[in-house]
């Protein structure tokens, strides 16, 4: 696969005594969108936050297997820190920090860095350009974020994300709160941003995966409750000429 931005080696992931992951092998393309699909309760945000570590922060969790980012090992050869400041997140609920605007998307830059306020302001401004949210909140970056709507806050995630100027961003159903006004914005945003970055996206919506992604992964759930991937590949395909019979029963709505 060319431009194989993630490679993804007999995945398998505990919680405690309970497998969730089982025998997960995928390679990941930059600068696509890459939508992971299946019924709910197959792994797919488990998977996801595999990707940065995220899984790290919850007691009990054990995971076998490889996965290189950029041909390093991320468990064994890169900083955590480095690591999610390479891979963002933006979460399925909007969760700005209860600050200002400004003070939203200077969090993560100013973990790293020391930045002059003009240099500050410039890497502000860029990211909610970014999320295509300056226009409408350039005179009121002193305002709490909360205050925002839900559309609005979700954006604000992703600007506070792009602030730390990331190579992927993960997006966990980031959609699947907002009315469809905003989840078109966001999805216009995502096909926008990925010029410049990689992204992952959860998604329950399988319209929206054929309508944004370029490659789809489609997950289920077997009789031990364990999430395991059935096929990776090109959208279209997936989606019209699907490998397994299983993700042509998925897509038809045969189940799920």
């Amino acid at each position: 696969m060319e431009n194989k931005l993630f490679n993804v080696k007999n995945l398998s992931l505990w919680y405690g005594e309970n497998k969730a992951l089982n025998d997960i092998n995928m390679e990941i393309e930059a600068n696509k969108i890459t939508a992971f699909i299946g019924p709910s309760g197959c792994g797919k945000s488990t998977f996801l936050r595999v990707l940065n570590r995220m899984n790290d922060l919850i007691d009990g969790v054990k995971i076998e297997g490889a996965v290189d980012f950029n041909g390093k090992d991320i468990f064994n050869d890169v900083d955590i820190m480095n690591l999610r400041q390479e891979i963002g997140m933006v979460f399925q609920k909007a969760n700005p920090f209860p600050m200002s605007i400004y003070d939203n998307v200077a969090y993560g830059p100013r973990l790293f860095k020391k930045y002059k306020k003009a240099e500050m302001n410039d890497i502000v401004e860029r990211a909610l350009r970014q999320a295509s949210l300056w226009d409408e909140i350039k005179d009121r970056l002193t305002t709490n974020g909360l205050a925002l709507s839900g559309g609005q806050q979700q954006r604000l995630c992703l600007a506070r994300t792009l602030a730390t100027n990331p190579q992927v961003i993960l997006m966990d159903e980031p959609t699947s709160a907002l009315d469809p006004i905003s989840t078109s914005r966001i999805e216009e945003l995502m096909i926008d941003l990925k010029k410049d970055y990689s992204i992952v996206i959860v998604t329950h919506n399988m319209q929206q995966a054929s309508r944004i992604s370029d490659t789809t992964s489609f997950f289920m759930i077997d009789q031990s409750r364990c999430g395991f991937l059935v096929e990776t590949g090109d959208t279209k395909d997936i989606f019209f000429k699907p490998r397994d019979k299983r993700t042509e029963d998925y897509i038809s709505g045969k189940f799920g």
